[in-house]
């Protein structure tokens, strides 16, 4: 009866994945599909509100796809079948991927609003996911690579998006981005910019300097100030704002690696 229901989980990741990579396609145009920049009214562009990162940032989207379908993969194998980090890993990462094929269709259905939870449930989901990678070491480094690495990278970058996403609602509802409460449209960038940093050092912290995350964020980060300084929407402080925000995580994500790797170091070697 376990086998069967080990079986069942690793069959419902796989067929998971499948789903999140057909939606992947339909949300880059590929297949009939509107990009997701232009779709939903182009809330979503690079030039759509301060938050935006420039169209390059999303290149990542490539990374952890491939990164998802080898721990599809990876995980049907039958050395994983009962293993018991995998039993606890598996149902989160399929939801996470379900989820994240409902909200492509919730943006090319013009659904913006309903992007929002479906975004935010995606995030709780990736940090419970996260949380129980830091529960177990993993066995090796395949594990290591496909399974926590891709996981990180998937947080890391989610929690960025979650912000643009926000922001994108906000401004197309005639708030946020654009002089909501009578704030300047830099003020709020800034402030978004600053939680999202703040995020990323909470995630350092509690992740003892794992890297993948914190390069996914860093990543959207960087490319939301590239978008300032280069594209029609220009914003010199959003795009210091966004920079600092790099060098603070990535200080604290260094600092916390090496310190957690270091010999006298309880924790030992860190994975990514």
């Amino acid at each position: 009866m376990k086998l069967s229901s080990d079986r069942l989980r690793q069959t419902v990741v796989l067929v998971s994945a499948i789903l999140a990579i057909a939606g992947s396609f339909i949300g880059s145009g590929a297949a009939g599909g509107t990009p997701i920049q232009n779709a939903s009214g182009g809330a979503l562009a690079a030039d759509a509100t301060p938050i935006a990162p420039a169209g390059p940032a999303f290149g990542i989207w490539t990374l952890i796809y491939l990164g998802l379908i080898a721990y599809a993969i990876w995980q049907f194998l039958p050395a994983q079948t009962t293993d018991a980090r995998q039993r606890s890993l598996g149902y989160p990462v399929a939801a996470s991927l379900v989820l994240n094929a409902a909200w492509i269709l919730s943006i090319q259905f013009d659904l913006l609003a309903l992007s929002v939870p479906v975004i935010v449930l995606l995030l709780a989901v990736l940090v419970r996911a996260f949380q129980l990678t830091l529960a177990s070491r993993p066995k090796n480094l395949v594990e290591t690579i496909v399974a926590d690495g891709t996981i990180g990278l998937y947080l890391g970058w989610v929690s960025i998006a979650t912000a643009a996403n926000v922001t994108a609602v906000l401004v197309a509802g005639g708030f946020g981005g654009f002089g909501g409460f009578g704030i300047s449209p830099d003020v709020w960038a800034v402030g978004v910019i600053a939680v999202a940093g703040v995020v990323g050092v909470l995630i350092a912290l509690s992740g003892r300097g794992r890297l993948a995350p914190s390069a996914s964020l860093c990543w959207g980060l960087a490319w939301i100030a590239v978008a300032r300084l280069t594209g029609p929407l220009l914003s010199a402080p959003a795009a210091i704002a966004a920079l600092v925000a790099v060098v603070v995580i990535l200080t604290v994500t260094i600092t916390i690696r090496i310190r957690s790797s270091s010999p006298s170091s309880t924790r030992g070697l860190v994975p990514a």
